[in-house]
Parts: structure tokens; C-alpha cells; sequence
């Protein structure tokens, strides 16, 4: 069903990911944030339309800049486990996360992807180790050395920010490299 991408393919995945959530970011901007209204709100039936919306969507321009760097560095790191397993993995943290901010978070409009970001970055830790490849060890140990400090952003911090999304986001990443960190496991 998957086949192998070489670098060149992965780069050229990743910078389509970048043009999707952008064209999104310009829509929703030139609308007046009006895509806003897709987002995840808890425990609000309409609101569950978010779970698979809200990641596409951003509160700002610096909240979209925020997101997007570290979503597409994690998905080409992440594309090194195989474009299968990506795409395993990316369904997993974006299910996951949007059902657990349905269920648990605050009441708020829950929109970023942020919560995939911090999903990937607790995959990218744990599975590399987990695999036993050394690649994917170096993988783990550089983003746990430039990436550490998000692990901060578990933690309520400021008002405007989904800290639920970056916790369900980094539980989800951890389990998914618990079940999915070695080429046998998908």
C-alpha cells in the first residue's frame, strides 16, 4: 500500500504539508478567522467537528509560525521510520489528542497543531530508543537536546494556550512509539 520514500520524495512530502496549512492559514486570515469556528470544543456535540478540524486551523499569524517550523523539521524526522508508519502515527496523535481535549480540556475553541507537534516530538524520543537502530537513537537524542524545552508546554502557562492539546498531544506521541517503534510493530 506504502512505498519507500527516498530524501527528495520525504522533502517534497513535508513541503506539501507546509503549502496545505498555509493555504488554510491564508484562507482562514483573509476570512476573518472564520475556519475558527471548526475548532475543538469540548464537551459541545458541534464542537467535535474539531477533533479532526482544529489542527488545521490557527489563532494568528505568530501562532501559525509557532506551528509550522516545528511540524515540518518532526515530519521529515518522523518520515524516517517510513512514510507507513507517518501516516499510522499522524492518525493516531490527531485522534487521540482531539477525543481527550473533547472529553477533558477547558472549555474553550481548541484549534492548532500544536498537539500533533508535541505528539511527534514524544514519538521522536521514545521510539528511536525503542527501535535499537542507530539513526533513529541519534534522531531521538538530537531532538531531545534542541526540542527538550517544549516539554514545558504540558503545563498550564498562559490563558490563550492549549496546554491540554500539548499534553494529550505528548502522551499520544509516547504510546504510539510504545506500539510503533520497531518495523514489525506495522
Amino acid at each position: 500500500m506504502f512505498k519507500a520514500l527516498d530524501s527528495k520524495q520525504q522533502i517534497k512530502l513535508v513541503f506539501g504539508i507546509f503549502v496545505v496549512f498555509t493555504a488554510i492559514e491564508l484562507v482562514n486570515l483573509f476570512t476573518g478567522r472564520m475556519l475558527n469556528q471548526f475548532g475543538n470544543i469540548p464537551r459541545y456535540v458541534p464542537g467535535l467537528t474539531g477533533i479532526l478540524f482544529g489542527p488545521f486551523l490557527h489563532g494568528g499569524i505568530q501562532h501559525y509560525f509557532s506551528n509550522i517550523i516545528p511540524l515540518c523539521i518532526f515530519s521529515y524526522l518522523l518520515l524516517q521510520y517510513g512514510i507507513k508508519r507517518y501516516v499510522y502515527v499522524t492518525i493516531w496523535i490527531i485522534t487521540l489528542t482531539g477525543i481527550l481535549v473533547w472529553l477533558f480540556a477547558r472549555p474553550a475553541t481548541h484549534i492548532g497543531v500544536s498537539g500533533v507537534v508535541y505528539g511527534y516530538f514524544g514519538y521522536l524520543l521514545l521510539a528511536g530508543f525503542l527501535s535499537g537502530k542507530f539513526k533513529l537513537i541519534v534522531i531521538s537524542l538530537l531532538v531531545g537536546f534542541f526540542y527538550g524545552g517544549l516539554i514545558f508546554g504540558v503545563l498550564p502557562s498562559r490563558p490563550f494556550v492549549s496546554w491540554e492539546s500539548h499534553l494529550f498531544g505528548f502522551i499520544g506521541g509516547l504510546v504510539a512509539a510504545k506500539f510503533w517503534a520497531t518495523p514489525s510493530k506495522i
